[in-house]
């Protein structure tokens, strides 16, 4: 039995902090309101980049033609589309689907305002997205003037897809031009239109009229299976003008975020909100482990005159940190899940919990409390016994 209490070890950390709830309930809070603020901005930061590339990974493409003057989705630069002809002269190419991309104005038909919603202009026959239901739908877009409108779009477009399910005739006008919805698709809105709709490459010229001839704003190439999309692509790019940039379906996505991480104030917003709330947390935990560390000085001088090291008690305002950090953590955690639902149903942007955040915050938490302590531990370390008692 004498051995089983010699093994023991006294919780120490946990009882100073137990000591005073109302302290310790204040500290977690502050450190879940800290974790809150990163997770929310994190999570906007990156929710928003990935929502600019909501229609691009959509595409049924393994590479992907632009215009070198283009600079993001919001500002698509023409191109020859003779490019894509050329393209198929590559053996491992199997098909290309010519894209026109323009953000056109749009006239709710409830409350006559009108609304910039993307749209796409192709040819019904060919492949656009890898949902297999569009092909079937593709097929009303035959009929000049017919569009299909994503039921996912936000309600300032009007109640399109509700009028649409109870079988009404839906019409508006799209740039001034009478247009008919034909079928609904579900794409989402993404961080540079609130709404999109599809068209044919007849219709949308027609919405268009002063589109250049021959001209396009996206060429997708489809290769055949075991092709490299790399390889085909440095192959084109010595074959094809210098008039036209070629990447991957990846490097496709990665160049819309960049402009948006880049060449906008986004990302140094959301990231700076960020740090703020790494350094709220530290601020609050300090002043904690101070506190503790302060009124509990006399005790942690009486464990030095018996002979407990400076180490071993650096140990456990160390501790102290590790369980204020994982406590802590919890709550933000559990909050941000659910301030990521209500965001997702407010705004439709993909705004949610992934592991990599996860562990970030979590990171961010830890080295917060293990910073702030440190800081905290001088206060031991100038201890004396002599002086204090």
């Amino acid at each position: 039995m004498n051995q089983f209490w010699r093994s023991r070890r006294i919780p120490l950390a946990w009882l100073l902090l137990a000591r005073q709830p109302m302290r310790l309930g204040v500290a977690l809070a502050g450190i879940a309101f800290a974790g809150i603020l990163m997770f929310m901005q994190l999570g906007f930061r990156d929710g928003l980049f990935e929502a600019s590339v909501t229609v691009h990974k959509l595409f049924d493409a393994d590479l992907v033609l632009m215009s070198p003057r283009t600079m993001s989705s919001i500002g698509m630069a023409g191109f020859p589309r003779r490019r894509l002809v050329q393209a198929m002269a590559d053996p491992e190419v199997s098909g290309t689907t010519p894209v026109h991309w323009n953000l056109l104005l749009w006239r709710n038909p409830q409350t006559r305002n009108t609304r910039s919603i993307l749209t796409l202009g192709f040819d019904p026959t060919d492949p656009l997205f890898t949902d297999p239901t569009l092909t079937e739908k593709a097929k009303a877009l035959t009929q000049k003037g017919r569009v299909l409108f994503d039921d996912r779009s936000r309600p300032e477009f009007g109640p399109i897809a509700e009028w649409f399910k109870q079988g009404k005739v839906v019409e508006t006008e799209v740039a001034g031009k009478r247009v008919r919805v034909a079928e609904l698709v579900s794409l989402g809105p993404s961080f540079g239109a609130d709404g999109n709709m599809l068209t044919s490459r007849e219709t949308f010229l027609q919405l268009m009229p002063g589109t250049p001839p021959g001209s396009i704003e996206l060429g997708l190439i489809r290769l055949k299976p075991g092709a490299d999309p790399a390889q085909v692509a440095a192959r084109l790019k010595t074959m094809l003008p210098s008039d036209v940039s070629i990447y991957t379906k990846k490097g496709f996505e990665e160049f819309e975020k960049n402009y948006w991480r880049s060449s906008t104030a986004i990302g140094f917003i959301f990231t700076l909100g960020a740090g703020m709330g790494f350094v709220v947390g530290c601020v609050i935990v300090y002043q904690i482990l101070y506190s503790d560390v302060s009124d509990h000085l006399p005790e942690y001088a009486t464990l030095m005159a018996m002979g407990y090291r400076l180490a071993g008690l650096l140990g456990v305002v160390a501790r102290e940190a590790l369980i204020l950090a994982m406590l802590g953590y919890l709550p933000a955690y559990l909050a941000g899940q659910g301030l990521y639902a209500l965001v997702r149903s407010g705004t439709r942007l993909p705004v949610e919990m992934d592991p990599q955040r996860a562990l970030l915050v979590f990171g961010m938490i830890l080295v917060m409390c293990m910073g702030s302590a440190a800081f905290a531990m001088r206060r031991l370390a100038d201890a004396d016994p002599a002086e204090i008692f």
